[in-house]
């Protein structure tokens, strides 16, 4: 097993053992989704529906990912009050610092077997290969780089006003954080752990995904109901795609494995859209639950699943319809869903 590998996944769920950037050790028809108000994650076989279980986390949880070698997940936890945008934060409680960190939680014995402190408030993540988390932290105005190893922080970048989604590109070379109080992506470059551009995208950015291939990064603009296509290479600007249905908020996006499919959460628009690559063309809206915020895609390309927050519940998709095949009840106000990489 690599250097920052953790733990050793239980029969129960192990297919096969692997080492750091080898095949994932844990079934691919898994669903990890994080409860954000009821402090706990589920997990659901992505194949029937069934939940297998659920459990306790923290405070908060949202951005979830796998480690490299699909034994660990990195859950984003918070001691901060939910503060929607436009929130007069001066009549909020006062955060709880101690509850802030990046949970690691171990797929063997399915508890928290720790979190890794020095980052404030976080949301969403990115995990490199070789095992370090990147973690978006408003009050540092930067990315936080956590050594999970080492349970502690090992640098920070400015980046910027509100940085909220981050992302890496396939080669790892780049990664991407969308810039909420600035309309903008910070591009750093990961070995240099600097910032070398920050184009300007639609308003208040949320998350970005990148095309397997890394020749295109997708940028989900909330208040522009739009959805900002990058040149992964160059960093600039290509098209914007307009995010069709009444009400729509872009929040989550994922590429299909094939890179020909781009699928949005809307928010309070309460729907999944699939958006072309080649064209840009929008498919009419699918209706999955209210206010959908995390998205994942199945390791084959073949199902979706869609975190839906005050419905308490996730909504299973058909790819290639775009129909939905059933809804899973789950925790208090679902946020962030990964699914098992392929075997």
């Amino acid at each position: 097993m690599g250097r920052r590998g953790v733990l050793i996944l239980a029969a129960t769920l192990a297919l096969a053992g692997c080492g750091r950037g080898g095949q994932s050790a844990i079934g691919s028809n898994l669903v990890f989704v994080t409860n954000e108000f009821s402090g706990d994650l589920s997990i659901v076989d992505g194949a029937t529906g069934r939940v297998q279980g659920t459990y306790p986390l923290g405070k908060r949880p949202r951005g979830v990912k796998l480690s490299p070698d699909g034994r660990v997940l990195y859950v984003a936890l918070s001691g901060s009050p939910v503060a929607p945008p436009g929130t007069d934060e001066s009549k909020l409680p006062p955060p709880d610092p101690s509850a802030d960190g990046v949970g690691m939680f171990d797929l063997a014995s399915h508890k928290l077997v720790g979190v890794v402190r020095g980052v404030a408030n976080p949301e969403q993540l990115a995990v490199s290969r070789s095992g370090l988390v990147y973690a978006g932290s408003e009050a540092a105005s930067g990315v936080v780089i956590l050594d999970p190893q080492e349970r502690k922080a090992v640098g920070v970048i400015a980046v910027g006003d509100e940085p909220e989604g981050v992302a890496l590109s396939p080669d790892e070379r780049f990664l991407y954080v969308a810039i909420e109080g600035e309309n903008k992506v910070a591009v750093i470059d990961v070995a240099g752990r600097r910032v070398i551009a920050r184009p300007a995208v639609g308003g208040r950015p949320r998350s970005i995904a990148f095309s397997p291939d890394g020749t295109r990064a997708y940028v989900t603009d909330e208040l522009q109901g739009a959805v900002t296509e990058m040149d992964g290479r160059t960093h600039q600007v290509l098209r914007t795609f307009p995010v069709p249905g009444a009400g729509a908020k872009p929040m989550g996006v994922v590429v299909s494995p094939d890179g020909s499919k781009v699928y949005v959460t809307t928010g309070r628009g309460g729907t999944l859209v699939a958006i072309d690559a080649a064209s840009g063309k929008a498919a009419p809206p699918l209706a999955v639950g209210q206010r959908p915020w995390g998205v994942a895609i199945s390791a084959d390309g073949r199902r979706l699943y869609t975190a839906n927050g005050p419905s308490d519940d996730m909504t299973m998709v058909d790819a290639a319809t775009m129909k939905a095949i059933g809804k899973v009840h789950l925790g208090q106000r679902p946020w962030g869903v990964a699914a098992a990489p392929a075997n």
